[in-house]
């Protein structure tokens, strides 16, 4: 039986093993042992295969131009090799982004941030719920529909802490229950309570399914957002204290979005769920993404909504989701978080 094989010489498995393994068993006659040689070079390709789609991931700069049939196939195949966690990376992207960011003490606002004499006319927190601790295992949940029928909801309400975005609605089986931290758009205050001040049931009732999460809203990205905040603020507050609205710092979103721009993310705003993965990276011991796939099909070709609870089309001009994917897919690839694209299993449970 003779056996051809092309070997690159850099790959991070041994060339050595798969040349052996060839030799073997172009000279072996025993079937038996044949087999297993099969077996073993099975697995050896395997693995040739998986370092280089992960060098191919790790060096993805770009979604423009992709070819999306390769790429989800490429893509596919990958997200099927062991996962190799990389702590070294791990805590270089956290000390990068604490240097220049600081969502450890500047993430929003509170008092123990704010100057004596600087002007924030509004109840803020005294501290950081995670002041003196850094966070253990943090699922961050974007609300991509690729998230419909996945099954992913006991695996995300096993996080220490759970990140949701834009007040979506929460479900048991597919994106979970426990939330510690959700956004509120100031758009969706104008656009589904309006007359907020004399009708506050509906948005009481809303933030209530969250428990005691935190709030968080860009009181200060745009001139309309901070009339709109406040309103959130005085309505919540009296009825609801234990569960804070808090508002972005400014300061740290803008010299978040420097950071970026800095390693070549060129868009008009990052987006809210890639500001908060861009948080975990600097508080989390080990960052979990999931529902963040701004594409309309899924790794098998089939369509998906754009939410996994709504038909809304993005907003293609404030935010560019597939370049923030592809930073997010070259983190997966060293190993500095975790990206989930597939059904999540219940043998993990």
């Amino acid at each position: 039986m003779k056996v051809q094989l092309e070997v690159a010489e850099n790959d991070d498995i041994s060339v050595c093993e798969v040349k052996d393994l060839q030799l073997r068993m172009n000279k072996n006659g025993n079937i038996s042992e044949l087999k297993s040689l099969v077996l073993a070079m099975t697995d050896a390709l395997q693995r040739l295969h998986c370092a280089k789609l992960r060098r191919k991931f790790s060096g993805i700069t770009s979604a423009k131009r992709l070819n999306m049939k390769s790429f989800t196939q490429e893509l596919n195949d990958f997200l099927n090799c062991p996962y190799k966690p990389n702590k070294t990376k791990q805590e270089l992207n956290r000390m990068r982004l604490q240097y220049c960011c600081n969502a450890t003490g500047s993430l929003y606002f509170t008092k123990r941030n704010t100057a004596v004499n600087q002007t924030i006319p509004y109840e803020t927190s005294i501290d950081f719920p995670w002041s003196g601790r850094r966070l253990g295992r943090c699922a961050v949940v974007g609300s991509g529909g690729i998230l419909k029928n996945s099954s992913c909801g006991r695996e995300i309400d096993s996080a220490d802490y759970v990140i949701r975005f834009n007040l979506a609605y929460v479900n048991d089986s597919d994106v979970g229950l426990k939330t510690d931290l959700i956004t509120i758009n100031p758009t969706q205050i104008q656009r589904e309570f309006k007359n907020l001040k004399k009708n506050p049931d509906p948005l009481v009732k809303r933030v209530s399914v969250y428990g005691n999460a935190s709030l968080a809203m860009p009181a200060f990205a745009y001139t309309f957002c901070t009339a709109l905040s406040v309103s959130v603020l005085k309505v919540l507050h009296p009825v609801r204290p234990q569960q804070p609205v808090v508002f972005f710092n400014p300061t740290y979103l803008r010299t978040l979005d420097r950071f970026w721009k800095s390693r070549g993310l060129k868009e008009v705003r990052l987006s809210s769920g890639f500001i908060l993965i861009s948080t975990a990276l600097e508080l989390c011991e080990n960052v979990h993404v999931y529902g963040f796939w701004p594409f309309g099909n899924d790794l098998q070709d089939n369509p998906v909504p754009y939410h996994y609870y709504d038909q809304l089309s993005p907003h293609r001009y404030m935010h560019a989701m597939p370049e923030e994917f592809v930073r997010l897919l070259q983190l997966h690839s060293k190993g500095a978080l975790t990206l989930h694209l597939q059904p999540c299993s219940s043998d993990n449970f």
